[in-house]
């Protein structure tokens, strides 16, 4: 499986610069992929075998670096990590490749961004896929102000939080700005009603790990909206869920089926 990392493009927004690639079938259906905090496309798509899964499955495949993260530009400015924010991000990359409608998946933070564009831009969005997040999209997903403290600790040793620990040793894996990831962590877990969620009516797929402690329940997130169902991805937790064969093959029956609709 060649997981070499595709060529990146950069487009501006909001005066910010966006990295993506656009790859796979270029005259595909369109499928644009929205990575987790403190990820990157590669790291999410890429790495996992996304990327190759989707493009030989005929998709063309587009994923971008979210603002603070990865290729693109990396603000300090906490008030620049609203999800409606990122959301535009999203929108504004689909009209710079001239795209009018596409699936959408995002893992995690990806997700709630995902949502935050159906509820935006809900001509741009054919169907939905959330990874790595359920009902904690509308209820929460815990306290996350000791992920920003771990961040900004001068060291790994010195973090005692446990979820902090797995995140800052994530940021340092990833080699990341954890300066950016703290501002970003502290405005970008914007909730969305359950009124919200039910506005959301393209096909959707949300698929969480059994053993995810973060995400909350698959299926109470599927029952709010009109056309949603739910995957367990066994056996998997928050960070190891999003490149599962369970999931990648549920994902790929789903396409097929809205691509039949």
């Amino acid at each position: 499986m060649d997981l070499t990392p595709p060529p990146f493009s950069r487009f501006a927004h909001e005066g910010l610069e966006i990295a993506f690639f656009d790859e796979g079938d270029p005259s595909g259906d369109p499928i644009l992929l929205i990575h987790g905090f403190a990820s990157s496309a590669n790291v999410n798509w890429v790495y996992p075998g996304w990327l190759k899964t989707l493009g030989d499955a005929g998709y063309r495949v587009i994923a971008f670096d979210n603002r603070g993260h990865g290729k693109s530009s990396k603000p300090y400015d906490p008030s620049l990590y609203h999800p409606q924010q990122m959301a535009g991000d999203a929108a504004a990359l689909l009209v710079h490749l001239g795209i009018g409608e596409a699936h959408v998946m995002g893992y995690s933070m990806g997700a709630r961004i995902s949502a935050f564009l159906a509820l935006m831009h809900p001509e741009r969005v054919r169907s939905l896929v959330f990874g790595g997040l359920g009902i904690g999209m509308v209820s929460g997903v815990g306290d996350w102000d000791p992920i920003a403290d771990a961040l900004l600790a001068p060291s790994l040793e010195s973090v005692t939080h446990a979820r902090g620990r797995m995140f800052r040793a994530f940021a340092d894996q990833t080699k990341s700005d954890r300066q950016a990831l703290a501002a970003c962590i502290s405005t970008s877990r914007d909730l969305l009603s359950a009124e919200d969620v039910a506005r959301i009516d393209v096909p959707v797929l949300i698929g969480v790990g059994t053993k995810d402690e973060i995400a909350g329940s698959a299926q109470e997130l599927a029952a709010l909206m009109p056309r949603a169902r739910a995957l367990d991805i066994p056996g998997r937790d928050h960070m190891l869920a999003v490149g599962d064969r369970v999931f990648k093959k549920a994902v790929l029956e789903f396409l097929g089926e809205v691509g039949r609709a």
